[in-house]
């Protein structure tokens, strides 16, 4: 089965970026209830959407004060202990004006590999100067993920 996972953040002074677990270096991080990692949300979706399990804001009501601040790869570890089968394939777009993310990519790919233990491919790309992306007000991201029943 398949699944689809849509995040987007706006940017916010004051917080530390986090994508796909890793923290990046830039002047600005997401605004959110937890820690607002984009990647990590929408691989939540992906794989929740598979696997029939609802979504991320079923699972982690923001109103809830005990996901405050959260983090997300703990949030990720969860939802999996949720599923029936296992994650085969993740597949990632992160779209952004800035920060360039192709230094962080493996270790990304690495870490969220290690945590669904199947193969995650994370790619990255601009808005091409269009609408909020574009204007680098935040940061979108895309993610499929495949789950196979035991």
């Amino acid at each position: 089965m398949v699944g689809i996972g849509y995040d987007s953040h706006r940017f916010s002074a004051g917080r530390k970026l986090v994508l796909g677990g890793v923290e990046i270096d830039h002047p600005q991080g997401l605004e959110g209830h937890s820690d607002a990692d984009v990647v990590t949300h929408a691989v939540i979706d992906a794989i929740l959407g598979a696997s029939g399990g609802g979504d991320i804001g079923t699972l982690f009501p923001p109103a809830e004060e005990r996901w405050r601040d959260a983090d997300s790869i703990d949030l990720l570890r969860t939802a999996i202990g949720t599923i029936v089968g296992r994650v085969v394939n993740v597949d990632v777009t992160v779209i952004c004006e800035a920060p360039k993310l192709a230094a962080y990519k493996p270790q990304m790919e690495a870490l969220l590999g290690e945590v669904t233990s199947a193969k995650v491919s994370i790619k990255a790309t601009t808005n091409e100067g269009m609408g909020w992306i574009g204007r680098g007000e935040g940061i979108a991201c895309i993610a499929v993920a495949q789950v196979e029943d035991d």
